[in-house]
């Protein structure tokens, strides 16, 4: 569901070192992307993110993306499935492809001395997917496998059922991976038109870092990418949600319940994200002694784990929180979260509270760039979302900048314990739905 340069070159006093030589290029066929060279090791990383992404599927073909993607490397152009992995293996290369609500994701890595035939390799993948019957009965099993094991798994049903109340007919109210039902039904016309869907150059951010020239990249991507239809771009329009308040029970037999909780969040691009970011880090965010966890986990003992995140889609956004106790616990830990919800809406955070999550944050962020791999990855992300090139080097100031008043003043305003709805998963005791 409601599922980043090397380090010599970033890594100094615990912040990314101002200037990164990032670089955005166009193509002679107007492809536009983001470069980091780095030629001391023979590799290189690119990755391709196509927006729109699984909820571009119609209504009742829910999960023809996700398996047309998983079918993207099981056979393409003259090769079956098992030459294709053969083909793949003999070059020391690697794709993934990778599909959620909003994007397709496609992401390789070579050496420098099979570049050609390894790009050539992902052309094929890309252009010419085969979608034979055995790989598409093959994979289909694995994806209803997959939704045997969610189905039974107390977790996964609390997402949905959580994600269903919130986003209701929207494509983000179901699952991308799709039903049992739809799965079953779907056929090779399906992937195709899913595939002639998604995969659009208008639609493209792409990114490559390590052992390759701006001047080369250009060149190689209007032969990798130039034969895909132009498509056009997407227009979203932000869904107006209606999450309801209050509590449900999925009665499901387990040792302990699991909580989906939360409500309405930000938009990354809203001029108090920063302030909301380092908020959820001190409510329950990860890496830092959250309040949550303080109060949850330390001082009580109710949970061994509880987070919350901030989780923005193109068409929605939400703050959402978890936590797993025993199902005679599970209603105290409800009231410390709401009581902590209250508390911080009510009361903001502490200076001293504010100084360690900016200290975390911003000392944290240097180490998600521990190689090309994940440099391009951030990179293509940065892109699609509309930072700027140097918003490496400007993000901690960012973060930084944000004062108390600011955080506090967020808090009153984005945090609604009254809003806050919780859907259990289990057999709690002493819980009744509202």
């Amino acid at each position: 569901m409601m599922r980043i340069f090397a380090l010599g070159a970033l890594l100094g006093a615990g912040t990314v070192q101002a200037d990164v030589a990032v670089k955005s290029i166009t193509s002679p066929g107007g492809l536009s992307a983001w470069i980091l060279e780095e030629p001391a090791i023979p590799f290189t990383a690119l990755n391709l993110m196509f927006s729109g992404g699984a909820a571009l599927d119609p209504p009742d073909k829910r999960g023809a993306a996700f398996l047309m993607t998983g079918l993207l490397e099981e056979g393409a152009g003259d090769l079956d499935s098992q030459a294709f992995a053969a083909e793949i293996e003999a070059l020391s290369a690697s794709f993934s492809f990778d599909v959620s609500d909003d994007t397709l994701s496609i992401s390789a890595r070579f050496l420098t001395e099979n570049r050609t035939e390894t790009l050539a390799l992902l052309k094929t993948a890309l252009i010419q997917p085969r979608f034979d019957p055995d790989a598409i009965e093959r994979v289909r099993q694995q994806v209803l496998s997959i939704l045997a094991t969610k189905a039974q798994d107390p977790t996964d049903t609390a997402q949905r059922v959580w994600t269903e109340q919130a986003f209701g007919d929207h494509a983000y109210g179901t699952s991308y991976q799709g039903t049992e039902s739809s799965i079953a039904a779907l056929t090779p016309a399906d992937f195709l038109a899913a595939h002639q869907k998604l995969l659009v150059r208008d639609t493209l951010s792409i990114s490559a870092a390590g052992d390759i020239t701006a001047e080369d990249l250009g060149p190689i991507l209007d032969d990798l990418l130039g034969d895909l239809p132009a498509g056009s771009a997407l227009e979203t329009t932000p869904l107006q949600l209606d999450i309801p308040t209050g509590l449900t029970v999925v009665d499901m037999s387990t040792p302990q319940s699991v909580a989906i909780f939360g409500h309405a969040g930000i938009d990354r691009n809203h001029p108090d994200f920063f302030a909301a970011f380092i908020l959820n880090t001190i409510l329950g965010g990860q890496g830092i002694e959250s309040r949550l966890t303080a109060e949850v986990r330390e001082k009580r003992g109710l949970t061994y784990g509880i987070s919350t995140v901030l989780i923005s889609k193109d068409q929605a956004n939400v703050m959402l929180g978890q936590v797993a106790s025993a199902n005679d616990r599970i209603n105290a830990a409800i009231e410390v979260i709401r009581d902590e919800w209250r508390k911080l809406a009510r009361d903001g955070v502490t200076a001293e509270e504010l100084q360690a999550a900016q200290t975390y944050l911003t000392g944290a962020y240097p180490l998600r760039f521990d190689g090309n791999s994940q440099i391009s990855r951030i990179l293509v992300g940065m892109q699609r979302v509309g930072l700027g090139l140097d918003y490496i080097n400007t993000r901690n100031a960012k973060i930084n900048a944000v004062t108390l008043s600011e955080i506090n003043r967020v808090a009153a305003q984005l945090l609604k314990p009254e809003a806050l709805n919780f859907v259990v998963a289990g057999q709690p005791t002493g819980l009744k739905e509202e």
